[in-house]
């Protein structure tokens, strides 16, 4: 009897009789995500724990992760450390806002500032690319979300997803699943969306246009951009901190050229780690309960719209100053203001190399690209100093 009922009592608690519709998708999305990360190379380093994460997190009675515990507003911590799961540990990371800005740490200190700092202008180029983000802020509240959904919704038009999940895990955390996975998956598909808007958007005689060599930058210059560039914006929006803060010291330890054994830490093991950690915590986050839902649906659609419209916003204003420059300024870098470092840079390349092989854009690309990252975190600050 005593056989029986163990039996009996193990198969009940089995995943496999705890089995419904809602969690068989879920692992079905996971699977493709997990086929698209590595088969088809879309953004594999945080996809593909995401899509493990959300794998995990499904799966019957695995007990990795408890939302409950961080329901209602109000972390559980005493339910998460004495009954919590591994995932539950990992998303505290999450929860009290560790993770984004160590990510911007690390890419810190893998940025090179010299591009924009030779050419200021396309810091304009940067900010014309966050068009999206408020567009599709506006956009969202009249689909009947709310101020705080839309901050979260409408920030993934900034192509940043260290950037989107701070702002959702703040304002909007039952949407974080959602909100990062679409964030993610649109900067993986820059090469894919951006071109044809790039094309439609600019003539072929300013798609032709080959620009100066930027001017040489001083070490003085590199080191001083980082520390005078956190005291502006952190006293103008002073909840850029997190991020802004974090940016510019993983720059300036690359920079100053002093500390290179953090500095290597910070672009390679620090930032690997903290990868993992965010990307399957987060990737946990999209159950059935919250995922499957319509509000879903119109985060992929507000999310494409809002990067499509970014993407548009930067070169469009390249073509204007296209036009105040006499023709100088090649229209196609204003594309590289959304913060997806560096691919909206080689996507501008590509493009331009396409209508005239010897043209090589990169490095002004590069200029707009990392002003988007400065762009992205500050638009975070702005709905995080109106909306917390």
């Amino acid at each position: 009897m005593d056989i029986l009922q163990t039996l009996y009592d193990f198969v009940f608690a089995s995943g496999f009789l705890n089995m419904n519709w809602q969690t068989g998708l879920m692992i079905i999305i996971s699977c493709v995500l997990i086929y698209l990360a590595i088969v088809r190379g879309f953004e594999p380093l945080l996809l593909l724990p995401i899509a493990i994460g959300m794998l995990l997190a499904n799966l019957p009675n695995g007990g990795l992760m408890h939302p409950e515990f961080f329901e209602s507003g109000v972390t559980d911590f005493d339910g998460i450390l004495h009954h919590g799961g591994l995932i539950d540990l990992l998303y505290l990371g999450v929860k009290l806002g560790i993770y984004p800005p160590l990510i911007f740490l690390g890419i810190g200190a893998m940025t090179d500032f010299g591009p924009l700092i030779a050419n200021p202008k396309s810091i304009l180029l940067g900010a014309a690319a966050q068009l999206g983000i408020f567009f599709t802020f506006t956009m969202a509240i009249m689909l009947g979300f709310t101020v705080l959904e839309a901050a979260s919704i409408g920030i993934i038009g900034g192509a940043d997803g260290p950037t989107a999940i701070l702002v959702t895990k703040t304002l909007a955390p039952h949407l974080l699943g959602a909100i990062a996975i679409a964030a993610y998956s649109y900067m993986a598909l820059v090469p894919i969306i951006q071109p044809p808007i790039m094309k439609a958007l600019t003539t072929k005689k300013e798609r032709l246009v080959v620009m100066e060599q930027l001017r040489p930058v001083s070490k003085k210059e590199k080191i001083l951009f980082p520390i005078v560039t956190t005291i502006i914006i952190i006293l103008i929006i002073p909840d850029a901190a997190p991020l802004i803060g974090m940016f510019m010291f993983g720059n300036l330890m690359r920079e100053s050229g002093v500390v290179d054994r953090i500095s290597k830490t910070a672009e390679n093991e620090l930032i690997n780690i903290i990868t993992i950690f965010l990307g399957v915590s987060v990737g946990a986050t999209a159950n059935a309960a919250n995922f499957l839902s319509k509000e879903t649906l119109f985060i992929i659609v507000l999310g494409f719209t809002a990067f499509s419209i970014s993407t548009a916003g930067g070169v469009l204003f390249g073509k204007i100053m296209y036009k105040l420059s006499g023709g100088k300024i090649n229209p196609l870098i204003g594309s590289a203001g959304v913060s997806a470092v560096p691919m909206a840079a080689r996507v501008s390349q590509v493009v331009g190399s396409k209508e005239d092989p010897s043209n090589f854009l990169l490095m002004h690309a590069m200029g707009p690209n990392v002003a988007g990252v400065i762009g992205s975190a500050v638009a975070a600050g702005v709905f995080l100093s109106l909306y917390n």
